[in-house]
């Protein structure tokens, strides 16, 4: 139980919580990487509490409830989901840590984990393409023009705001993918427990900027620009609270991540010369055959791991 919880913990700060705190890393380079650190932790720390509180003892909120606990506890089949995100992450693959550790506890939740997964996905890209063929190529053109020179002292605090939102967003959706190891009703210490692991593990993922799946948001068009973080993370912090309204079922943020970018990408290429649209497809086509070949690992694992199991095991 505890080894699960400590390879998902690390697996999913490194993963998931890059593609969410990406562009603000990016964007605040220039700032020591424990300032950062502390606003990010700090917010992790009150969602999490207070989830724990106002839950009941499920800092889930509620996402765990078609997850119970294996009657037989958890066992190394569980632990070996988050161990090969953990190798993916190294390799920079931006894999869905919802379905490569939530499926292999409950196989018959993978269609409608999908099913949302894909409508968020969807309605990521659609609004990114509109806003930005309609509404924001503009601005961001003006972006590309004066980046280097002194922007205004509002923006960073636009920026931050945004990412808080997004960043609050992403963890009610996500810690689910971590707490899944853990008792259902967790006690003090088990959140203390928790806590402590989450953002030490944050701590050194910002120590390292990032690490692999940081080049990913680097790829983009201005995404070092904190002009142009803010809109993307406020972009995708609106769609993540939609969907945390639809129902409590787990979904894929990863893929409303790569859907918000891969939108604004392909906007980006139709509006600005200065975007190579053959290479804008090639991108994005690259970043949806990753995520797509993380699902296939996901399904195989979740009815591999059980069928080896019972053959050479049980």
């Amino acid at each position: 139980m505890i080894v699960g919880f400590l390879l998902a913990a690390y697996s999913v700060v490194a993963n998931d919580s890059i593609q969410t705190l990406g562009t603000f890393l990016s964007s605040n380079a220039h700032r020591p990487w424990w300032v950062l650190w502390l606003f990010a932790g700090g917010i992790l720390v009150a969602v999490l509490v207070y989830g724990w509180i106002a839950n009941g003892g499920d800092p889930s909120y509620g996402r765990l409830e078609k997850f119970p606990i294996p009657e037989g506890g958890i066992s190394w089949i569980h632990a070996i989901p988050p161990l090969v995100l953990l190798i993916l992450t190294r390799m920079g693959v931006p894999v869905s840590t919802t379905f490569l550790v939530l499926t292999v506890f409950a196989v018959t939740n993978i269609p409608e984990m999908l099913v949302k997964s894909l409508m968020g996905y969807v309605v990521a890209f659609t609004s990114a393409i509109l806003l930005y063929v309609f509404a924001f190529h503009r601005i961001t053109a003006y972006f590309v023009r004066t980046q280097g020179e002194e922007i205004p002292k509002y923006w960073p605090v636009l920026q931050w705001a945004s990412t808080g939102f997004l960043w609050s967003q992403w963890l009610i959706q996500d810690l689910a993918n971590i707490f899944v190891y853990l008792p259902r009703d967790l006690s003090f210490g088990w959140l203390l427990f928790g806590l402590v692991t989450t953002v030490g593990m944050l701590g050194y993922t910002f120590y390292r900027f990032g690490g692999a799946i940081q080049r990913i948001v680097q790829s983009k068009t201005g995404t070092t620009d904190i002009r142009a973080a803010t809109i993307i993370d406020l972009i995708y912090g609106v769609v993540l609270l939609i969907f945390k309204e639809w129902n409590n079922m787990p979904m894929s943020t990863t893929w409303v991540f790569l859907g918000v970018l891969a939108g604004r990408e392909l906007a980006l290429s139709l509006r600005l010369d200065s975007v190579d649209r053959k290479t804008t497809v090639r991108v994005v086509l690259s970043d949806a055959g990753k995520a797509f070949a993380g699902l296939v690992v996901s399904v195989a694992l979740a009815f591999g791991l059980p069928w080896a199991y019972q053959t050479f095991i049980a």
